[in-house]
């Protein structure tokens, strides 16, 4: 394996710096499959219920418009990483754009949005492990926890075959029932009931109006949430910009056609209005067309997708924690990486933050961990609004000083990055007046303050004074 030069990058040049330590474990197909496998969570095979209970129907559109604006978020990503590849990806070019408090906000935000989805996904992997093995889930919790550590522990490389696996699975499940699906729809599966009734015979197409569209637009950009994961990986593979125009280019078009195509079939097997549709849409459509042990194999699937997350959540978080490290917005200590080239010490630090969630979810389930789990709801837009911001910024700057650097662009530059703004910012307003969506927004925001709060004191107290540089990495 092979470690990257790096290079301070100001606002005055470039640099040449010692060879960091991060290693260069990553291949072509870890980057597909980690892009794959964080965006496809359990979100997608359980919370798609809530969102076709919504929208009806045309929850199929409510998904493709989501993913449409989540596309364009990671393609004007992919346009910085390729520009300027670095470790750290959405906080080291907000750094870079808006200045070292923006780097701060967005690094520690989106530490802390990882952190608490591996606490969050390790209670969700107990709850179905609890019902096969006979042990107190915050064994369970404990056990995978410790299982997922160890992984990200080994190597980057060890991280990405995992992932890869765990990824695999979830695609060839979702194929596979693609394949079974059609050929229900179209009267090729014994005893199916071919035709697409189902579509406009409970209520029309879209029964509860353009508003229910939108209303599930705002649950189901979320769940795209994880695809911007191969931006943070691409520190470590031996080409960044190539792998991360491969990666962008491909996931989130595979992403979206394994979401919008189950969507379709679902709610054209089942009506939209069925009971069993809300409480898991993929296991229901299964038993209708009469799979055996459907609700087995789905929970297989649904709790690969959780490890898959847990894994990809601990990966991250540690990632992040020791970029902000480099940049003495975190303790110095946490930089050290092991012989592996792995930062260990931000791995544990993720790892035990995470147990405080774990714990919250026993002690205290309706008030503590309900709150922790809703102050992350939003995080994930916040860091989708910094993104666009800098990368309008960036280009700017780049088009100025470095034009040939821009050899992956964003699309309609400035107009469509300013169109995904406003939808974003389209988003806070529709949550702010949905009751039911009200609370994660302001749990959130909450979030957002106390880490905005915590720059003064890191400004004041740090031992680094705040750095608008950063890393750029060339192999």
């Amino acid at each position: 394996m092979s470690e990257p030069v790096g290079a301070k990058v100001s606002e005055t040049g470039v640099t040449p710096e010692p060879p960091q330590g991060l290693r260069t474990g990553l291949r072509r197909r870890h980057m597909t499959m980690i892009g794959i496998g964080g965006a496809i969570g359990a979100g997608l095979f359980v919370g798609s219920g809530s969102v076709i209970r919504t929208a009806g129907p045309a929850a199929v559109l409510s998904y493709t418009a989501a993913g449409l604006v989540v596309l364009c978020v990671l393609r004007a990503l992919g346009e910085m990483v390729v520009a300027r590849p670095v470790a750290g990806s959405m906080g080291e070019y907000a750094r870079l754009a808006m200045g070292p408090f923006a780097g701060f906000t967005v690094g520690w935000l989106y530490w802390y949005l990882y952190v608490i989805l591996v606490g969050a996904e390790a209670v969700a992997g107990a709850a179905i492990l609890g019902a096969w093995i006979d042990l107190d889930q915050w064994v369970l919790s404990a056990g995978l926890l410790v299982i997922m550590t160890a992984v990200n522990l080994l190597s980057v490389k060890s991280f990405g075959e995992f992932e890869f696996w765990f990824a695999s699975i979830k695609v060839v499940a979702i194929v596979g029932f693609l394949a079974v699906g059609l050929a229900w729809i179209f009267g090729l599966w014994p005893g199916s009931e071919a035709g697409f009734g189902n579509l406009t015979g409970h209520g029309g197409f879209a029964p509860n109006g353009v508003t229910g569209i939108f209303s599930a637009i705002v649950v189901v950009m979320f769940a795209f949430g994880g695809t911007e994961i191969v931006t943070v990986a691409a520190a470590e593979t031996t080409e960044p910009a190539k792998a991360v125009t491969r990666a962008t280019n491909s996931v989130l078009w595979r992403v979206g056609l394994f979401y919008v195509a189950s969507i379709f079939l679902v709610v054209t097997i089942l009506p939209w209005n069925d009971a069993k549709v809300l409480q898991s849409p993929f296991v229901s459509a299964l038993d209708h067309i009469g799979i055996p042990a459907a609700g087995t194999i789905m929970q297989v699937v649904i709790l690969t997708a959780v490890l898959s997350v847990l894994n990809s959540a601990i990966y991250v978080s540690s990632r992040m924690l020791y970029v902000l490290t480099r940049d003495g917005d975190a303790p110095a200590a946490l930089v050290k990486l092991n012989k592996r080239g792995v930062p260990a010490r931000a791995v544990l630090l993720g790892t035990v933050a995470a147990w405080a969630a774990v714990i919250a979810s026993y002690i205290s389930p309706d008030k503590v961990f309900t709150f922790l789990v809703n102050s992350i709801g939003v995080v994930l837009a916040f860091v989708y609004v910094a993104i666009m911001f800098s990368q309008l910024r960036l280009r700017a700057r780049l088009r100025r000083e470095d034009p040939a650097a821009l050899t992956y662009r964003m699309w309609g530059y400035p107009y469509l990055s300013w169109a995904v703004i406003i939808a974003l910012f389209a988003v806070f307003v529709a949550m702010a007046r949905n009751p039911d969506q009200r609370n994660q927004l302001i749990a959130s925001s909450v979030s957002l303050l106390v880490v905005m709060a915590a720059y003064p004191l890191r400004a004041r107290f740090g031992r680094k004074p705040p750095v608008r540089e950063v890393e750029v990495l060339h192999h």
